[in-house]
């Protein structure tokens, strides 16, 4: 089965604008696939560290993370988190450095069959202009 997670920048160091995307993924599609997904959609290098975690807001202290240390970004899958406990969100840091980070949340379009021939997880929408990792330096 498909979901349709609606991924938004909420902050970054380089963070050029509003951007958002939305990306059909298989609900058993585990953290690190959703990782590298993110990571085609904006057309970042994957070369930072990462990690997941689940929280009332971007900014509390009570969370539940999901690291590549632990190696739960490996085992635990989409279909493990959602439905996610009340008022609680998924986000998505990337780079402890330039501290990206985006906000997950699943879209109204219900859970959907694949279709035959079409490679998943794909982006299916994107809105804004996407953020520029490196952005070029004026000397």
């Amino acid at each position: 089965m498909l979901q349709a997670l609606k991924v938004k920048l909420m902050s970054g160091s380089y963070a050029n604008g509003a951007w958002e995307g939305v990306i059909e993924i298989h609900s058993s599609s585990t953290l690190e696939e959703l990782h590298l997904a993110i990571q085609k959609a904006t057309n970042f290098d994957n070369d930072h560290m990462y990690q997941f975690y689940i929280a009332r807001t971007e900014r509390s202290r009570e969370r539940v993370s999901f690291d590549d240390e632990s190696g739960e970004v490996f085992n635990t899958t989409i279909g493990d988190l959602y439905p996610l406990p009340n008022k609680r969100n998924l986000y998505y840091f990337f780079d402890f450095g330039d501290s990206w980070l985006f906000k997950i949340t699943k879209t109204r379009k219900g859970v959907q069959q694949p279709c035959p021939g079409i490679k998943y997880p794909r982006l299916i929408l994107e809105i804004g202009e996407k953020p520029e990792q490196y952005p070029a330096w004026e000397e």
